[in-house]
């Protein structure tokens, strides 16, 4: 399902315009974006959780030249889906 699909079925599914839909997708990406990158944790229950993780420095090896190189610490995003989700998508829904 693309971006369009999503708007149209949510649209349907709420009975807003595909407009107001796409403003909601809009919004929920914003906040999203500014909680991870504030370090805190997005739970919506049974469908997913979404998280700031900290990679930790590492000795990685450039695979052209063999040569070891130091990777920095950064932070990454994860995203752990909930027990509705998990069961569609194992085909129990």
């Amino acid at each position: 399902m693309n971006r369009t699909e999503l708007i149209t079925a949510l649209a349907q599914r709420s009975g807003v315009t595909q407009s107001d839909a796409d403003s909601v997708i809009n919004a929920l990406g914003d906040v999203l974006v500014d909680a991870v990158g504030r370090g805190e944790d997005v739970r919506l229950p049974g469908l997913m959780t979404v998280e700031r993780v900290e990679r930790a420095a590492r000795t990685g090896r450039n695979p052209r030249t063999g040569e070891t190189l130091e990777i920095a610490a950064s932070y990454g995003a994860k995203l752990t889906p909930g027990s509705k989700l998990k069961a569609a998508a194992s085909g129990k829904e």
